[in-house]
């Protein structure tokens, strides 16, 4: 009786130490990203966050690469001669 009690209570434990490993380590992950977007804190140093982004991005003389622009042109005049078409 007193061998089965001992691996009850080191499987408990065993089984406690991989779940805060696994699983707990990525629930604490989830609940923190949370709380930052549900606080208004978190809120505002988001929009902070991409504000400065937003700064930066348009204070560099060009922000997208030449193939980008390429692609870029490309698939709006994809789309205006598709929108085009429809009437």
């Amino acid at each position: 009786m007193r061998n089965y009690i001992y691996k009850t209570i080191i499987a408990i434990v065993a089984l406690i130490i991989v779940f805060e490993f696994t699983i707990g380590k990525t629930l604490n992950k989830i609940s923190s990203q949370t709380d930052i977007l549900l606080t208004k804190d978190g809120r505002k140093e988001m929009v902070n966050t991409i504000k400065n982004e937003m700064r930066k991005a348009v204070e560099k003389e060009n922000y997208l690469k030449d193939d980008e622009r390429i692609l870029i042109n490309d698939f709006i005049k994809k789309i205006k001669s598709e929108l085009n078409s429809v009437e």
